[in-house]
């Protein structure tokens, strides 16, 4: 017998992946967390049913996440992400000898317990000593604090749910004001491809727009998100995403990489037209 596990994209489309087994499932005070094994893509979260990451595809989204600000921002020592339980950007994050303290929040203790004990490629991170996690809301969290961080990773789930918060104008004007006076902030921006999907994306682009001053649009190609076409934001109060791109300093680190590199950062913010025409729609 075949074992399926699908995603609905939209009322017309899915995706199927063809599953080995399931080796975790739990309902937590949040949420679904389920984790599957499966022959192309190896082991794969899913949060009330929405993937996640798998094991083969994740190292774009959290290189993408993590490398294009940290090759522009010229000194970061304290960071913050809100979600990431599954310590992908953490991971990426802990390989910055030069950051001193990493703040990892995230609603849902069950996830980051789950993600450590099946899923180690993406949460080895966790071990690194400049890790804290806090088991609190993202949106509660960033109040508390000002002209405290030089960069804030929003890996956050989708824009319902528990994530939900952490889409609204109040949160990305709390982070800005967490943020040091040339803070940066990156989000997942979702997919422009699919029609809800879109508008999720234009609306919170909306609102980091009204937010921050500079405020760019950047893509990547990851598979098992809805269309593969997933895009994120770069918001920052002083530094520019292309202009200030530290070409040479952060190829001395020698950090590799199997998606991000020097050329793709700045091909990454070079985006179709029909993309640039909703951004500007809402700008």
């Amino acid at each position: 017998m075949e074992l399926w596990f699908t995603e609905k994209h939209t009322e017309h489309v899915k995706l199927s992946i063809q599953v080995d087994k399931q080796i975790y499932s739990s309902q937590s005070e949040f949420q679904r967390i389920d984790i599957f094994e499966s022959p192309e893509f190896g082991r794969f979260l899913t949060l009330d049913g929405y993937m996640m990451l798998t094991e083969k595809d994740e190292f774009v989204y959290h290189e993408m996440m993590v490398h294009v600000p940290m090759a522009v921002h010229p000194n970061v020592k304290k960071v913050l992400v809100i979600g990431g339980g599954d310590g992908g950007t953490v991971r990426e994050l802990s390989r910055y000898e030069t950051i001193e303290e990493i703040d990892l929040v995230e609603i849902d203790e069950e996830v980051v317990e789950a993600c450590i004990k099946h899923l180690p490629q993406t949460a080895c991170g966790f071990k690194d000593a400049r890790v804290k996690c806090y088991y609190d809301d993202g949106l509660k969290f960033v109040r508390k604090y000002e002209n405290t961080y030089d960069l804030i990773l929003v890996d956050s789930t989708d824009p319902f749910g528990p994530g939900e918060g952490l889409f609204t104008k109040e949160f990305y004007g709390n982070c800005y004001k967490a943020l040091k006076e040339d803070g940066i902030m990156v989000n997942q921006h979702e997919s422009p491809f699919y029609k809800e999907d879109a508008y999720a994306m234009q609306r919170a682009h909306k609102r980091i727009v009204e937010s921050f001053p500079i405020s760019k649009v950047y893509q990547a190609h990851i598979p098992t998100y809805p269309s593969g076409h997933w895009l994120f934001g770069f918001a920052s109060k002083k530094y520019h995403p292309i202009n200030d791109q530290r070409v040479k300093e952060w190829k001395s680190l020698g950090l590799k990489t199997k998606y991000y590199n020097e050329q793709l950062h700045k091909g990454a913010f070079a985006l179709p037209n029909f993309v640039e025409e909703m951004l500007e729609h809402v700008e």
